[in-house]
């Protein structure tokens, strides 16, 4: 007997086959992955020294420090949040993973999402339902659709539980507005669907003064946010992730069952992160002035990065969260086929065989296999060095550096050349 079959997860393979081909001296533009490597202000990195010196294991859900401060970063946010309401786990994905597991049934999600949604429910053994995101936005099932989706999917003998949002979202870059929010919590109260809103890119939308609703505003009893310091303050690597439960007898719930997943899985945050979370995210003037700078350089690059893609002949959403893109290259259909580029798959190989340029194909995403959609994330366009990213951070217009400018010219060569 065999084992199951699993494989990596695409964005990470992708990701080490790019970096041994830079390693190799081919110059690759990497728009494949979304990490981001701006430098750290000094004050964070002394927050993990200071806390190098604790290393016993801690509580299961997290320090009373951290957790203190993940809940007053929720309350700023007009979610009102006691520490008792928060668990944090090292990263986001395993809590992704938890809840999905806490939760009794299968998942729905938007298609295109997140490429670890999907494997994560069927590690488990749960069914997925993908409904189509609107024209406006991603991050969110069209609420017209949804309906019919979660019914049809009932009527299959699949039981769909479980309902995922990403405000703002990957991949496609936007930020879902209010009205839509509002009309998916409606049909998630309906249809009695738990919600879980992945909000790991809140503090890097575009316009900070864009309202930014989420979910456990409307529907606070049914709803879970995730968020995590991966993306706000670049530490990846360092895997920081938190989760805030509803108060309520569904919420406690679901905590309880998420701690007793962590406690056979992860045991507990590293201590030295522990350190870590309970300073950033109590948000002093350093982390926010960081925060708003990471923010106006990721708008800036995405913005030039559309602007090419578009003045190439792509159809693209126009970003306004994050640091991504989800150009559509359909109107070249014809014309890429002759280049032997029929599907996603093949789009992503051309991109990077024939221009050097490293993206993901849509089908990683849940979207249509044969339709000619990738996702490019700008986070690794701001420079080789510390030297670089740090200007790259304080420049007022970060597209007048050379080492920026020069990599947006490369880019626009590419996608002319693409669909000359």
């Amino acid at each position: 007997m065999t084992g199951a079959h699993f494989q990596v997860a695409p964005n990470l393979a992708f990701n080490e086959q790019v970096a041994r081909r830079r390693a190799a001296g081919e110059r690759v533009e990497h728009l494949a992955f979304g990490e981001s490597l701006l430098p750290l202000p000094p004050e964070i990195t002394a927050l993990l020294d200071a806390g190098a010196r604790h290393r016993g294991y801690g509580p299961v859900a997290g320090s009373d420090a951290a957790r203190a401060a993940v809940a007053g970063y929720f309350s700023r946010r007009g979610l009102s949040t006691h520490a008792e309401q928060v668990v944090l786990a090292p990263g986001s994905k395993p809590l992704l993973m938890a809840l999905t597991a806490a939760v009794n049934g299968d998942i729905v999600l938007p298609s295109p999402s997140w490429v670890s949604y999907a494997p994560q429910a069927r590690l488990l053994g749960r069914q997925v339902v993908l409904v189509t995101i609107p024209l406006a936005c991603g991050g969110i099932p069209d609420p017209d659709l949804l309906p019919k989706a979660v019914r049809s999917a009932r009527a299959r003998g699949i039981a769909p539980r479980l309902l995922v949002l990403t405000l703002p979202d990957n991949p496609t870059g936007t930020l879902a507005p209010p009205d839509l929010v509002r009309r998916v919590c409606a049909v998630a109260e309906r249809e009695d669907l738990v919600i879980v809103s992945d909000e790991i890119y809140r503090d890097l939308r575009h316009d900070p003064d864009a309202e930014m609703l989420s979910p456990a505003s409307v529907v606070p009893g049914r709803t879970v946010v995730t968020t995590g310091l991966s993306k706000s303050m670049a530490l990846g690597g360092w895997r920081i992730g938190a989760a805030r439960f509803p108060d309520t007898p569904l919420g406690r719930r679901l905590s309880a069952s998420v701690i007793a997943v962590a406690s056979e899985v992860w045991s507990t945050m590293p201590a030295p992160m522990q350190e870590v979370a309970a300073g950033v995210f109590a948000e002093p003037p350093v982390v926010i002035r960081h925060l708003w700078e990471s923010a106006r350089l990721h708008r800036a690059v995405a913005r030039g990065l559309h602007r090419i893609v578009t003045d190439a002949g792509a159809s693209c959403r126009p970003p306004s969260g994050g640091f991504y893109l989800y150009p559509d290259f359909g109107r070249a259909r014809g014309l890429l086929a002759t280049r032997g580029v029929r599907d996603a798959a093949s789009l992503q190989d051309h991109l990077l065989e024939a221009l050097g340029v490293a993206v993901l194909g849509g089908h990683h995403f849940g979207d249509e296999p044969t339709a000619l959609r990738v996702r490019m994330a700008t986070s690794l366009l701001y420079g080789e060095t510390d030297d670089e990213r740090w200007a790259a951070l304080r420049a007022p217009d970060p597209l007048r550096l050379p080492h920026i400018a020069a990599v947006l010219d490369r880019l626009a060569k590419a996608f002319s050349q693409l669909l000359a």
